[in-house]
């Protein structure tokens, strides 16, 4: 198979790139890191010194494509589906970028600061820097209602790469800083993400995982890990 995929079910920015491969169907194997396994590890090394993923790898066209934005674009550009995740016209492609940018600087990165922390020891902790973190999903989601207005997804009426980036990032943020009641645009659009075949089929592969997840028993019920008393 052309297309090799070096990802973790559990990894948000890997969702994103799963749910644009998922909307078109894209043939592709996927290949599970596990930073923790020596080989694993070294595996991704090899490809991308850097050592996050998700990277692609493209045996055909011999490219390794790493950072979730340039995987989706070159799927765009070299493996096209039925929905184009970034537009022709130079300036709806610069909104979608945009928006795409957004959800993964200010609703991902605070996200993942607010995981981290909770990671660390009790006395390593620092909840100054999560408070900001807090504050800085709560100010995302206030622009995130802004841009909804009527559309359907955040840049119009089909769903685009910003779209991709926002289903994760808005996944894991909610178990976090819940959305507030007056945003009732960001909760639909969070609902018809959920409800998106391609995301879907992201989060039910991603269940045997979510028990690692730290927040676990505020994910939407349907994803919750059943406790073990054990």
């Amino acid at each position: 198979m052309s297309l090799i995929l070096y990802q973790h079910p559990l990894a948000s920015f890997c969702h994103k790139v799963l749910m644009a491969l998922y909307e078109n169907g894209t043939p592709f194997e996927s290949r599970i890191i596990d930073l923790g396994n020596e080989e694993s590890r070294a595996s991704l090394l090899r490809l991308w010194p850097i050592g996050k993923f998700p990277v692609l790898r493209d045996e055909a066209l011999d490219s390794t494509v790493p950072e979730t934005s340039i995987i989706i674009e070159y799927l765009d550009r070299h493996y096209p589906g039925a929905t184009p995740l970034l537009p022709l016209d130079p300036t709806d492609a610069l909104c979608v970028r945009l928006w795409d940018r957004f959800f993964d600087l200010y609703v991902q990165e605070p996200m993942q600061a607010i995981v981290a922390d909770i990671r660390r020891p009790e006395d390593e902790r620092n909840p100054k820097a999560v408070a900001q973190a807090q504050a800085l999903l709560r100010t995302a989601y206030g622009m995130i209602e802004q841009q909804l207005g009527e559309k359907l997804w955040i840049a119009g009426d089909a769903l685009t790469m910003a779209d991709c980036a926002a289903a994760p990032a808005l996944f894991y943020a909610e178990t976090l800083v819940p959305f507030g009641e007056q945003q009732v645009r960001l909760q639909q659009y969070y609902q018809r993400l959920l409800d998106r075949p391609s995301f879907a089929r992201v989060l039910e592969e991603a269940m045997p995982y979510f028990h690692f997840y730290p927040y676990s028993q505020k994910l939407p019920a349907r994803f919750r890990p059943e406790r073990s008393d054990g």
